[in-house]
């Protein structure tokens, strides 16, 4: 089992409760299999309930924040290490590099172009790590009919769908997780 997980996901506080339950499982359930979260520092939001959902069940806490972030107070200063970095760059290149999985629970702009990110890289094999989205309220079903029509058009091979996993609730990914083997993926390119 992955032992540092980096967490991808909305700190925006305006969200349906059932988001935060969801937020709030996935952190107990991270910390009861000794865990280590990884995520973007922030105190608000999903952020912030599964941060706190963590430290709750005894797990460490590991944010990473831009400097602009942390002077607009934020950062969730009881994290166990809280990194201030000079911009999201740097935020980003920290994350993947002591990450173990990434799993994106919902979000905004910020999440799907962290998710992004990370299925490029493992797109090209620069690395093997499991990338899964919690599917919470049908939240990633407009994702998952995005990649289909990338598929479709020939933008992306379809064993682009090996590079990801669609969990429908957070006890699902740690399912997947204990079976999980990297994929062998053709070249990118047709």
């Amino acid at each position: 089992m992955p032992k540092t997980i980096c967490v991808y996901c909305s700190s925006s506080d305006a969200l349906s409760s059932s988001f935060f339950q969801a937020a709030t499982e996935f952190g107990a359930l991270l910390a009861q299999r000794h865990g280590t979260l990884i995520y973007g520092g922030g105190r608000i939001g999903l952020m912030g309930a599964v941060a706190r959902a963590v430290h709750q069940h005894g797990g460490k806490v590991i944010g990473v924040i831009p400097k602009s972030l942390q002077d607009k107070e934020v950062g969730y200063n009881n994290a166990d290490e809280l990194i201030v970095t000079k911009d999201l760059r740097d935020r980003k290149a920290i994350m993947e590099a002591r990450a173990d999985v990434f799993v994106a629970l919902p979000g905004g702009f910020g999440t799907f172009e962290e998710i992004f990110e990370i299925l490029t890289l493992k797109q090209l094999q620069m690395h093997t790590k499991p990338v899964v989205l919690v599917n919470t309220n049908h939240f990633y079903d407009h994702f998952v009919r995005l990649c289909e029509h990338i598929y479709e058009e020939r933008f992306a091979k379809p064993d682009s769908r090996q590079l990801y996993h669609i969990a429908p609730d957070p006890a699902s990914v740690f399912t997947y997780l204990e079976t999980y083997r990297a994929p062998k993926l053709q070249s990118k390119w047709f």
